[in-house]
């Protein structure tokens, strides 16, 4: 005689699968944003130090209260200490917009048509910035322009570093002053467009909050995310089978 068959009462865990949109501002680029906003404050505190000590323009020079260590030397350790922290995160910034495609996608194509349009309506105080999804074409160029000065500005550093072991790199930009001279325009350039970014977060709130939540989602960006979910108990049984958890056991007369 057979052994019966008996259908298990385990309840069957059906796959489901939900959409889960991708935020304007992910969570890794949050965290390098932050890490790089600290990077820039002791890079730039600590480098305003280092110029008082050897300055380029006589008329210019940095007040105490905005320089980072109390002597050049303070200021030099400050600034390595920023140095490798900017470089390493700069790094990881660059491989996650370019493995991501997130460059391509928001920072190309640009076009002179549209440059021209932009400034415009910048000029005459039109110039909204409704959906924070889409960059203009100023946008675009200065977050190409202040990634290329960062590329330039730690090129300059590590030949103002180490002159003789970067002597080929240094002999590229000519005499030792003319590299502190590039650096030095680099840093403000650097200034310039933090003043203007930290401007426009202030002027549109919205972009702010996006760079700390991760921003509206962005519907062409959908990432399928399986969850599995319990099958209702109470659920009717499917066509064919019958409602009872189990099949009765014939019985044989042989």
């Amino acid at each position: 005689m057979s052994a019966p068959a008996v259908k298990s009462l385990t309840p069957e865990i059906a796959p489901k699968r939900i959409r889960k949109l991708a935020r304007l501002h992910p969570l890794p680029l949050r965290i390098m944003h932050w890490i790089n906003a600290v990077a820039i404050f002791i890079m730039i505190g600590s480098g305003w130090r280092i110029y008082n000590d050897d300055v380029l323009f006589g008329w210019l020079q940095f007040p105490d209260t905005l320089v980072i260590g109390k002597w050049a030397q303070y200021g030099l350790q400050w600034h390595f200490f920023g140095m490798w922290i900017f470089v390493l995160n700069g790094i990881a910034y660059l491989s996650y917009g370019i493995a991501t495609g997130r460059f391509r996608r928001k920072l190309f194509p640009i076009s002179l048509r549209d440059i021209l349009a932009t400034v415009g309506d910048a000029l005459r105080f039109r110039l909204t910035h409704d959906d924070l999804t889409v960059y203009n074409a100023v946008q675009k160029i200065l977050y190409l322009g202040v990634i290329l000065v960062g590329i330039l500005i730690v090129i300059t550093g590590l030949c103002l570093w180490k002159p003789v072991q970067f002597s080929e790199l240094a002999s590229l930009f000519g005499s030792f002053q003319t590299i502190r001279l590039i650096h030095f325009l680099c840093m403000a350039a650097i200034v310039g467009f933090v003043l203007i970014h930290v401007t426009l977060a202030l002027l549109v709130p919205r972009s702010f909050v996006a760079m700390l939540t991760g921003g509206p989602t962005l519907d062409d960006k959908p990432l399928a995310v399986v969850v599995p979910e319990p099958a209702n108990a109470l659920a009717p049984a499917p066509v064919g089978e019958p409602a009872s958890p189990a099949e009765p056991v014939p019985h044989s007369n042989q």
